[in-house]
């Protein structure tokens, strides 16, 4: 388990399954994991393929779990190993929540959880959740 920030963390499916008392919600996003939380965590689980492309969709819908959990307690995102899949979520996080660049979020991630992997082409796939996402709060778009 790695510290990305005060509020955020990035681990493997044991953590998922043992999560440290500091940690409040758990967000599992392996699709092949099938983890039972303890009931005193909030639990989500958003599936996402191993090195695999994300959708941008899911991709959001992690993102905005995240969002909603973050205020009031620490995040753990977990996927098999907490070095792929977790880390992307967390960089989607940071791009679309804290507004953060994509290559600042990269270093940090990074920096914080050697060996991490973003999936492919991640920073396309943010750009187009942060489209939906945009899409969704102005109720006046061109549609």
């Amino acid at each position: 388990m790695h510290m990305i920030t005060k509020q955020l963390l990035v681990g493997n499916a044991d953590d998922a399954a043992t999560p440290p008392p500091q940690v409040g919600a758990v967000l599992m996003v392996a699709e092949e994991q099938h983890v039972k939380a303890p009931s005193w965590v909030a639990f989500a689980k958003v599936p996402f393929k191993e090195f695999g492309e994300a959708i941008p969709s899911v991709l959001l819908q992690a993102v905005e779990w995240v969002e909603a959990q973050v205020s009031e307690t620490r995040v753990m995102v977990c996927c098999r190993a907490g070095m792929g899949r977790s880390v992307s979520v967390v960089i989607a996080y940071l791009c679309c929540v804290e507004g953060m660049a994509y290559a600042d979020a990269v270093k940090l991630v990074l920096a914080r959880r050697p060996g991490g992997l973003p999936l492919p082409r991640l920073q396309d796939t943010i750009e187009a959740a942060a489209r939906l996402r945009s899409g969704r709060k102005s109720p006046t778009s061109g549609t």
